[in-house]
């Protein structure tokens, strides 16, 4: 028994000598301090979050399941959440050493009164509570320069005063009664409250505002990427239409090159086509042939005429060709286009039976040896789509 009352005025002693400043605090009780009064009562040192699930678990199991809900973190998050939500922080501090500790819990912080004032939603509180024998409450103590417990403050912002810091803007210190512990920080709350609400309004414009301007920004952001995407897509249309006509432009020339030079080429070509024997040529040395000519080609339907037997079959090629041109006026001297390679858009063959005769490049095929002395042959026009065909052939 007696060693248990020493103990016990030890550790009172202890306690008071604690709150005197470091350059005249002995030595031995800093070192107690520092090590969190493990080595008097035992506890051991927890982060924040632990801490404050150890305090809620030892309230409970000395008091009992209660309705106050208490901040699961430590004490410097429940500050920052305060200050940043805009709340009112209530920091109860309690010493399981001191006399008024337990009639406080019971009679007046677990009263309905203050657990229903302190859980209304209306009044914006965080409520957070600490053991001084733990380090975090000790050094919270020390912080706030709590000397006498059970103690109980008040901390919020006060922007009529100008400060952007968490103050202390109610104490209540030592046993008090339910209705004055209400009062009081219903005093403090009424007064600092309206403050916070003006300040909680003007930050939610403010939030307002600036999702306003970032919906506004993203809009016009959104808007020039749509104007460029049709500046690019109108650029790449005019490019295109640029590309497409100019590429008209060289086929409609080159198209149109290409006739001149065939019609140089016919009229060239018609100069050098052999005139048709004459009576006094012997028989054997000769073709006798019957053109069924296509329509168009300004020849009429059919004609007959007389070629020496080596006439070549792209000489008869050629006769077709250029049949409009034979019996025109002399046009002079014509020379054969340089660079032209000339294509026949038509074919030459007999009805019965049918044959085609292709025209040689080397000009080794005769009338005489393909035909005979006399034929009956037809020029068939080639149909557009083996014009097209020949055309890519030579394009190739």
């Amino acid at each position: 028994m007696a060693h248990r009352a020493a103990t016990g005025v030890f550790r009172t002693i202890l306690y008071f000598l604690a709150f005197l400043p470091a350059s005249i605090r002995p030595r031995a009780i800093t070192t107690s301090i520092t090590q969190g009064f493990r080595g008097t009562a035992g506890r051991r040192m927890l982060l924040p979050r632990d801490t404050a699930a150890r305090f809620k678990r030892e309230f409970e199991e000395e008091y009992g399941t209660s309705a106050l809900s208490f901040y699961e973190g430590g004490f410097a998050q429940a500050l920052d959440e305060a200050k940043k939500e805009l709340k009112f922080l209530i920091m109860v501090l309690v010493s399981p050493e001191h006399d008024d500790t337990e009639s406080f819990t019971r009679e007046t912080l677990l009263s309905p009164d203050v657990t229903a004032f302190i859980n209304d939603p209306q009044n914006n509180i965080i409520l957070w509570g600490g053991n001084v024998l733990d380090s975090e409450a000790y050094q919270v103590a020390t912080e706030y320069n709590a000397t006498k417990f059970p103690f109980t403050c008040v901390v919020c912002l006060t922007p009529r005063e100008g400060s952007t810091r968490m103050s202390i803007v109610k104490r209540l210190v030592g046993p008090v009664a339910p209705q004055t512990y209400v009062a009081e920080l219903q005093a403090a709350i009424t007064k600092y409250a309206p403050d916070l609400a003006s300040a909680r309004a003007e930050r939610t414009a403010q939030e307002v505002t600036r999702n306003l301007r970032n919906e506004q920004d993203s809009a016009y952001e959104r808007s020039l990427a749509v104007d460029r995407e049709r500046a690019r897509q109108r650029k790449e249309a005019e490019a295109a239409a640029a590309l497409a006509e100019k590429t008209a432009q060289e086929e409609a020339e080159a198209a149109e090159r290409l006739a001149r030079l065939r019609e140089q080429w016919r009229r060239w070509r018609a100069t050098t086509i052999a005139p048709e024997p004459d009576s006094t040529a012997n028989a054997k040395d000769i073709v006798r042939l019957a053109l069924k000519m296509p329509e168009g080609s300004g020849a009429g339907q059919r004609i007959v005429r007389k070629f020496a037997a080596t006439t070549t079959v792209e000489e008869l090629y050629a006769f077709v060709e250029c049949f409009e041109y034979l019996e025109a006026e002399d046009e002079g001297d014509i020379k054969k286009p340089s660079g032209y390679e000339h294509v026949y858009k038509f074919k030459i063959a007999s009805l019965m039976p049918r044959v085609v005769y292709e025209p040689e490049a080397d000009g080794s095929a005769t009338l005489g040896d393909k035909i005979g002395r006399s034929g009956n042959l037809i020029v068939e026009a080639f149909a557009d789509e083996e014009e097209d065909e020949s055309d890519d052939e030579d394009d190739e």
